[in-house]
């Protein structure tokens, strides 16, 4: 064991900065010059900084650190523990300031970050102080608490629950006052526990939301322990943190508010795409020991704040065998919706489990009525053809299968099918083959609207409040090139499909030239 950087500091400093270290060079040479720049000055500032084994130069460049700012750096080196939970509390044990804060030895801080937090937690007495957090590389970091400055956020009413890492300031006499530790015994979210009962005994908890406070940063090789985390893991530490919430918290509609965020985030995720790569006795374990935390926590006051993907995601752990929930992951992992059923106006997605008599799952898990305009417009073309209208006008018709089924066509509201400004209603009818779309775009308004050039076909349904969805076909369509006469000038119109699957429509003004070349390819030898 080796002690470098003692501080021979005479009075305690404002803040001491715990940085677990393990491995992360260059990123760590940026985080320590971060603190060493700080507005708040060094001789108001301790950094703890525990090297926990690196073998890639980290504890060197502490030692650097340590050599160049005695009075600011203490550095400890000790053998690999598997997690940041272990340096970190080490570090605490070393801690001498009024408060803690807490970075990831691959992050960095603004300037002012640690000046700006310890000026705020004075002058309104906090106990946590969160500063903004923002991603760099592409690293996600949850935005919905740091929407605006307050200098009081309640633990329950807030969106503090889904952001519960450490990386905040805590009054170090609160720390002490309840020996908060981070579990040693979680390789991952170790600092959820030690974050969420700081929050739960704090007097008073703030945020600020006027600078960039914090830059969490994805290594360019992943290589974060929440990006390479095994799956038994990530489970594990699902049913620690579930558990230590239900411990911590008594049942209720407090409760629900911080598990709303495990059973969404640490539960639900652990059933996704990556779910169907593990071996089918992993599979088993997993689906077992989700189901048991559904039948001891997942309270319907839970269930009724969960996205819906998620509610249905876990009713089906909690009620559907595997090869069920398999499938439901498999339907999700698509990222499209199965065939709707339309009944009474509602929608109702065909998932897993929809009216099935084994899990009897309530309709309103597969309710996605307020997609309805969305779902409406997801077109898979059958047919294009043209035709002549009762007015003698040749239109392109549109056939085109819907992704629902109705015993009527009442509950479909409006379809609007065009292309670029023209738009016509599109006619919803029901036959023994199913539910059939149908459009009638009149061929010199495609000239008009087209130009010269091509457009996509495009449908909407009324409500969808976004852009018209491209109609697709799963086959190769196309209908006669016709010819489009536009006072003296003549147009080509085809109708067809391009490489991405969408039906277009094409139009090509006909020149003299293009005329010319076109009879020479019919008689090469000029009629002769």
């Amino acid at each position: 064991m080796r002690f470098d950087g003692e501080s021979g500091r005479t009075s305690a400093p404002d803040v001491s900065v715990v940085v677990a270290v393990y491995n992360t060079m260059p990123y760590l040479t940026t985080c320590l010059t971060s603190l060493v720049e700080q507005t708040i000055g060094r001789d108001r500032l301790q950094v703890v900084a525990v090297d926990d084994g690196s073998t890639d130069g980290s504890g060197e460049e502490l030692d650097r650190f340590a050599a160049r700012y005695p009075e600011t750096f203490t550095v400890l080196h000790q053998a690999n523990s598997g997690g940041p939970a272990a340096p970190s509390n080490r570090a605490l044990e070393r801690a001498t300031g009024r408060y803690v804060f807490f970075i990831g030895s691959d992050d960095h801080l603004g300037p002012e970050a640690l000046e700006r937090l310890v000026t705020a937690a004075d002058r309104w007495e906090s106990d946590v102080v969160l500063g903004r957090m923002v991603g760099t590389n592409k690293r996600y970091v949850h935005q919905a608490v740091y929407a605006s400055s307050a200098p009081d956020v309640d633990l329950f009413d807030s969106e503090l629950p889904w952001s519960l890492s450490n990386t905040k300031l805590f009054r170090r006499d609160l720390v002490e006052r309840h020996h908060l530790r981070f579990r040693e015994d979680m390789p991952m979210g170790s600092d959820q526990p030690f974050t969420l009962e700081a929050c739960y005994r704090a007097r008073r908890i703030s945020v600020l939301a006027d600078y960039d406070y914090y830059f969490a940063v994805r290594r360019e090789n992943a290589q974060n322990i929440t990006y390479r985390s095994r799956h038994e893991e990530r489970l594990r530490c699902a049913e620690e943190i579930v558990d230590f919430v239900a411990g911590l918290i008594e049942p209720g509609q407090r409760r629900d508010a911080v598990l709303v965020r495990h059973f969404t985030w640490e539960v639900a995720k652990l059933l996704r795409k990556d779910f169907l790569d593990l071996p089918e006795d992993a599979q088993q374990q997993v689906h077992t020991r989700i189901r048991k935390l559904a039948d001891q926590y997942l309270t319907d006051g839970i269930r009724d704040r969960l996205p819906a993907d998620v509610r249905l995601r876990l009713a089906i752990a909690q009620h559907g065998d595997l090869a069920q929930l398999l499938d439901l992951v498999r339907q999700q992992a698509v990222g499209e919706l199965p065939p709707v059923t339309v009944e009474d106006g509602r929608w109702y997605a065909g998932y897993v489990g929809f009216r099935d008599p084994r899990l009897s799952l309530p309709d309103d898990l597969y309710d996605v009525t307020d997609r309805a305009g969305e779902i409406m417009a997801r077109l898979v073309a059958t047919d294009l053809t043209w035709r002549h209208d009762p007015a003698g006008n040749r239109v392109l018709t549109v056939t085109a299968r819907p992704p629902w089924t109705s015993p009527g066509t009442e509950a479909c509201g409006p379809l609007r099918i065009g292309v670029g400004e023209l738009t016509v209603d599109g006619v919803v009818s029901g036959g023994r083959d199913g539910t059939v779309v149908r459009a009638d775009l009149p061929a010199d308004e495609l000239v008009r609207a087209v130009g010269s050039g091509r457009q996509v076909v495009r449908a909407r349904g009324e409500g969808s409040g976004s852009r018209p969805v491209p109609v697709r076909a799963e086959r190769r369509l196309s209908a006669p090139r016709v010819v489009v006469r536009q006072g003296v000038r003549l147009h080509l119109v085809t109708p067809t499909v391009n490489h991405k699957g969408q039906v277009i429509v094409a139009v090509t003004p006909v020149t003299p030239r293009r005329l010319i070349a076109r009879l020479r390819r019919i008689w090469p030898s000029g009629g002769k």
